[in-house]
Parts: structure tokens; sequence; C-alpha cells
């Protein structure tokens, strides 16, 4: 069965926000969950998101569930992928891959064969405009610019609040009416500091959108890919949460993982119990 992973990874969005609005406690229990375990370490949370999202699905959104794709499984992806979800009405499984980032810079794609920037290098100029946007993003070069479902935990930690937005590739592909190749020089003299060059999209407003990162072999994984900002580029992101939300940290789930790891399986067994119960109950409480 081919899918078109966009139209039903944006049917399962619409889905998520409407369960969102219709009931707000659900995802401020899961999201305050999350972000309980930077408390543990500061990338904990981001791996957990991965599961928690993942039951979050299973538990309370009809007519779809997920499966964790794994860090094991890493070679074999032929995508960008932390969870696989399946709309049970139209038998679509599509990939989504779960991020968890400050307020700021967001990556939507590693592009570690690095074909967007070698693609762009090749116009041999320093500003591009015109029809020659609409033949570079036409490129099979680009694309993973559409095809990785990216959904973000945006989060700002002092305030303790949490936006998932998603950014939207479609809008952007539109919008973008300049791509401008800036280099150290460029990005040191507005405060940046960038020590790799970067090719950056904006609309006709001038609006910042999105960039492509160098990918050369001297670049780790925050110096490489298509990347974009939550702040710079709000205007090209869909707030599924509808705004942020607040979420706070507990703590006694701090002490139930700490107790976990010095308990036999049968006492996790007994706890899984109670902890299904009460999932029961939240699925049940119609508000």
């Amino acid at each position: 069965m081919t899918v078109n992973t966009k139209k039903a990874f944006r049917d399962f969005t619409n889905r998520l926000k409407l369960l969102i609005q219709k009931r707000p406690d659900l995802i401020t229990i899961t999201l305050s969950n999350i972000f309980t375990m930077r408390l543990i370490g500061n990338k904990t949370h981001g791996d957990l998101a991965e599961i928690g999202i993942m039951e979050f699905i299973n538990q309370f959104m009809y007519d779809f569930h997920s499966v964790h794709v794994g860090k094991d499984l890493y070679r074999a992806k032929s995508q960008e992928e932390d969870i696989t979800v399946t709309n049970d009405l139209t038998k679509e499984t599509f990939p989504i891959s779960l991020k968890a980032y400050g307020a700021g810079p967001l990556q939507l794609s590693t592009d570690k064969d690095v074909l967007m920037f070698n693609r762009l290098q090749q116009e041999k100029t320093r500003k591009i405009g015109g029809d020659k946007i609409k033949k570079i993003l036409n490129d099979p070069a680009f694309l993973s610019f559409y095809q990785v479902n990216v959904l973000p935990l945006i989060y700002d930690e002092k305030k303790q609040k949490c936006n998932i937005m998603v950014f939207d590739a479609e809008k952007a592909k539109k919008s973008i009416a300049t791509i401008s190749l800036e280099d150290q020089q460029d990005t040191v003299s507005k405060g940046r500091g960038r020590i790799h060059p970067v090719f950056r999209f904006y609309d006709k407003h001038d609006r910042y959108i999105c960039e492509v990162r160098y990918g050369g072999k001297d670049a780790n994984a925050l110096q490489r890919g298509l990347w974009t900002h939550t702040k710079n580029g709000e205007h090209y992101f869909d707030s599924i949460s509808d705004g942020w939300i607040d979420y706070s940290h507990n703590l006694v789930l701090v002490e139930l993982f700490s107790h976990a790891l010095v308990s036999e399986s049968t006492a996790h067994s007994k706890a899984l119990s109670i902890l299904k119960e009460n999932i029961d109950t939240l699925r049940k409480n119609k508000k």
C-alpha cells in the first residue's frame, strides 16, 4: 500500500490537536512526567519522550496505534524515525521523529548524505532567487525536506511551559523567495559566531524560514542538516497544543523510578497493574 506520509501525518496531527483541545489534562500529565525526567539527566527526557508519546497515542488516541522503533534499529531505518504510527481506519503506517528541544534552533533532518547542501553549492552564487528556487526544491536532493514527519515538544524550562509545534513544510516551500549563503564573516557580524557556512531560506518579506547547514567531514550533528528556528520561523509552524501548556515536575515519579531500579519484577508487575487502572480511569473521565 502506497502511503502519502505527509497527508497521513497531517491527519494524525489534526486528530491530536482536537484531542488536546477536548482533554488538555491528558497531555499536561504526560508532558509533566516527560519533562520531570530532566531532573534525572539533561538528555533523559528526550529518550523517554519517545515512549511517552507512543503510549499516549496507544492509550488515548482512538483509531491510532504506535510502536517505538528503538535505538538498536537505527542502522536499519529507511527514514529518520523514533516511532511509527498506524491509522487503524485507513491502515496507513507512517514514521514520526520526536524532538524535545528548548525554544530556538530545531533540527528537522540530519541530511546524513549532505545532499541538500551540496545541491545548493552547485549554484555557485551567494544569493539564489526566481525560477532557480523551484528547480532546486523539486530536486531529488530535497526529498527529505518534505518526507520527514517531525513532532517537536518545544519547552521553556524556566517558565515550565511546552508547545507542540509542527513545521509546515508545504507552506514553507510555497513561500521561499530567496536562498542566501552566509559564511563565517556574515554570521559573526550578526552576533551568531557560526564556524561553518549555511544556506538560509527567506520569504518575500525577508522573514526567516529555515536553513541548510554545512555537512562536511568536520561537521558534527549540530553543524549539518536541515534546521529551522521556533522563534525566528514562527510563521511556519502550527501549534498542535494551541499555544503553550504549563507543566510541573512530578517528584513522586523520580522516587518511583529510583525504587523501581532496586526492586524485583514482581513488584513492578503490581505497580503496573495500578498504573493501568489509573489510565483506564483517566480515559473514562470525560471532562
